[in-house]
């Protein structure tokens, strides 16, 4: 869904005076599963969107934009300012696909070459656009960096390339939300379960149930049940939490990471 279909269906519905009415969303990665279900629900929500993509492929109103490329980000931000005015959302949800790090693969048996594909493409994006993002956000005194994480961030097994990333993520929230605090920005994060509609979670389960000589659905309904409260969350369940927490309704909210894992793990 391109900002522009997005934003007419908001209007047709009548829900532009939502959480973020008067607010300007800039999403990276939103030609994937989770970036469009954050656009759908943002411009939902009341807000104007800039989205952005390595491909323009699956968009059709999606700015071209490497986000591990420093100035390319930085050019593209400053142009968001100029027009917009204020940004006052982030969000960053570009990834590289578990296959370039075997996602899966024990960790003694993981090349080092695999084990820093995330942390070379993922945290490296992760940091320049929020960076860039936190330039403006300090100079007018407002807004909201938000990050996505998932459960490999706390420990589990064969994932540990995606895992190691994923902690560097959450720590990298928590510095910028000490840093920028007092600057009026707050930067905070979701940690979810496995979006079960996903491609990337798909593949993982398709994976799982060729080892184990399983259906795909026998592996997700066993990562469901392993939830306390028995479901796997969807992108758009993220989208809607994601909607709240960048909103003036969380506005005492940051430097935590929210625990989105449907009781996966508990706090």
């Amino acid at each position: 869904m391109s900002s522009q279909q997005a934003q007419t269906r908001a209007v047709e519905a009548g829900t532009t005076t939502g959480l973020l009415a008067h607010k300007h969303a800039v999403i990276f990665g939103a030609g994937g599963a989770i970036g469009a279900a954050l656009a759908n629900e943002f411009a939902a929500q009341g807000a104007t969107l800039s989205l952005s993509g390595r491909h323009t492929d699956s968009l059709s109103d999606l700015a071209e934009v490497d986000a591990e490329n420093e100035p390319q980000v930085i050019d593209y931000l400053d142009k968001i300012a100029d027009a917009r005015g204020n940004i006052d959302i982030v969000v960053n949800v570009t990834g590289p696909r578990p296959q370039t790090y075997s996602n899966g693969t024990p960790a003694l048996q993981l090349p080092l070459e695999q084990f820093m594909v995330p942390l070379n493409t993922l945290v490296r994006s992760q940091f320049v656009t929020a960076r860039a993002a936190a330039q403006h956000m300090v100079r007018q005194a407002s807004g909201v960096i938000l990050f996505v994480t998932a459960l490999p961030a706390r420990g589990r097994p064969n994932v540990s390339a995606i895992g190691s990333a994923f902690g560097a993520m959450e720590s990298l929230a928590r510095c910028l939300a000490v840093e920028l605090g007092p600057s009026g920005v707050r930067v905070l994060g979701i940690r979810s379960a496995a979006m079960v509609d996903t491609p990337t979670i798909r593949w993982g389960f398709l994976a799982t149930a060729r080892v184990l000589s399983v259906s795909e659905q026998e592996v997700i309904t066993n990562a469901a049940q392993a939830t306390l409260l028995k479901r796997l969350p969807l992108a758009a369940d993220t989208a809607r939490l994601a909607a709240f927490l960048v909103s003036d309704a969380a506005r005492t909210v940051t430097g935590t990471i929210v625990n989105a894992s449907s009781g996966s793990i508990v706090d």
